[in-house]
């Protein structure tokens, strides 16, 4: 009996690839088709700008490093504080910002199973799908004794920063942002182990867009990853602090589905075998990782009603995000603030100082209130005199005069700042189709 519906399997896909592939009654023609086109408007000109001053962000943070380094020997004035300087330059501006650059470039924009970090590198894998509506998935977790994760925001991070330290308990630390569809987790659980935040179960949960089906075919209502943080250490592809990650994967994903189905029997499950290859390969915080390539279907639907109502996260009461500048944005907006105050006082205290002092700082705030504004020449503008004021202090860096020091470290940083995706994607006044922190 098998045997036959096996041969009618056969059967019915050689028909399926007859109708698509008949054998041709002539010598075949090689014939291209046309190229589909995105709707999306572009303008290639502001993407090249855009392109040069990330370029020359970077070649500035690659300068100030470097002099850091040279300066950071023993027996050179102040050579433990430019070692650090030149740790922290490297990990959170340099390599960040060429992570940037080269995944944009080979890093593929379509789903293949992994998630991808705020810099464009290949994240966690993909190793859970869900049935079940939002409110299903809550129910199920919370009953399951997991914590929905707070924000990541300052006091946050800060907050998982002591608890790490001092290993003290913060049962909803944050989780770092992971991108799928273009778009961060929607919302995120853990388990902490001990009372520690550096050891931790999570898995962070995307909705699928509409009418989008898995590889195959398969249509699911979310997508997760889950993986188990083992400790806290540097990132070998940054060396910034972060979690380090338990290589088995499988282990977590298995976990989680065993924790959801002991609280709630009813929560089915089915296995897509072999959706992907299995593989060993590394996360975006160069941690290893092995899966073997399974796909688990969780159906939660129903959780919410079966038990009690679950902690829903807190709706954001904030002003909408487009309607405030990013952060790089207002960060270079305080600086052009201060800078223009400061030579107001200089103006106004010293009778040698002429009221020509005044004229770049006017010229540099007026640029960022334009590019608020979402003027593009004005941001190309703030661009261009923030990367001359920054070249200018790069040829004259004093090592010797800590001031000038930070006022470089300042400069480079603010170029760095208005050349941001996140700035980019504000003066161009639509919304980041792949979302890049810097």
């Amino acid at each position: 009996m098998s045997g036959d519906k096996a041969g009618a399997t056969e059967s019915g896909r050689a028909d399926v690839a007859d109708a698509r592939y008949p054998i041709p009654a002539e010598p075949p023609e090689y014939r291209t088709r046309p190229r589909k086109v995105s709707g999306r408007k572009r303008t290639p000109i502001w993407d090249a700008v855009a392109a040069l001053y990330v370029v020359i962000a970077l070649v500035f943070v690659g300068w100030l490093a470097t002099e850091m380094a040279v300066h950071a020997k023993p027996g050179d004035s102040l050579w433990v504080l430019n070692l650090v300087a030149f740790w922290a330059t490297s990990a959170y501006l340099a390599v960040p910002r060429i992570h940037q650059i080269l995944t944009l470039l080979y890093v593929p924009d379509y789903f293949i199973g992994r998630t991808r970090t705020g810099d464009g590198v290949l994240g966690d894998p993909v190793n859970l799908a869900v049935d079940g509506t939002a409110d299903d998935i809550h129910a199920g977790m919370q009953a399951a004794g997991w914590v929905l994760a707070d924000e990541v925001t300052v006091r946050s991070s800060w907050g998982i920063v002591v608890s790490s330290l001092f290993k003290r308990p913060y049962p909803s630390a944050p989780v770092s942002n992971l991108y799928l569809f273009g778009r961060k987790q929607a919302f995120a659980y853990q388990k902490e182990v001990d009372g520690n935040a550096s050891r931790r179960h999570h898995v962070r949960f995307w909705p699928t867009p509409e009418g989008w089906h898995l590889p195959g075919g398969q249509r699911v209502d979310f997508l997760a990853a889950g993986t188990y943080d083992r400790s806290v250490g540097f990132s070998l592809f940054t060396g910034q602090i972060t979690h380090k990650v338990d290589a088995d994967t499988d282990a977590e994903r298995d976990f989680i589905i065993d924790t959801l189905r002991y609280a709630d029997p009813k929560i089915d499950v089915a296995v897509i075998d072999k959706f992907s290859a299995a593989y060993h390969s590394r996360n975006g915080g160069g941690d290893a990782i092995n899966t073997d390539g399974d796909l688990p279907v969780l159906d939660v639907r129903g959780a919410s009603e079966r038990g009690p109502a679950p902690q829903m996260p807190r709706p954001d009461k904030s002003v909408a995000r487009h309607h405030i500048p990013p952060l790089p944005l207002l960060f270079t907006g305080a600086l052009a603030l201060w800078g223009f105050i400061f030579a107001g006082i200089q103006v106004a205290v010293d009778p040698q100082v002429t009221a020509s002092k005044l004229v770049m700082p006017a010229v540099e705030f007026a640029l960022w209130l334009l590019t608020a504004a979402r003027q593009r020449w004005a941001w190309v503008g703030l661009m261009t005199i923030s990367s001359i004021t920054a070249f200018s202090h790069l040829l004259l860096l004093d090592f010797s005069k800590l001031a000038d020091v930070i006022l470089t470290g300042v400069s480079v940083f603010v170029v760095l700042a208005v050349s941001a995706t996140a700035v980019r994607e504000w003066v161009r006044g639509g919304n980041r189709r792949v979302p890049v922190s810097n």
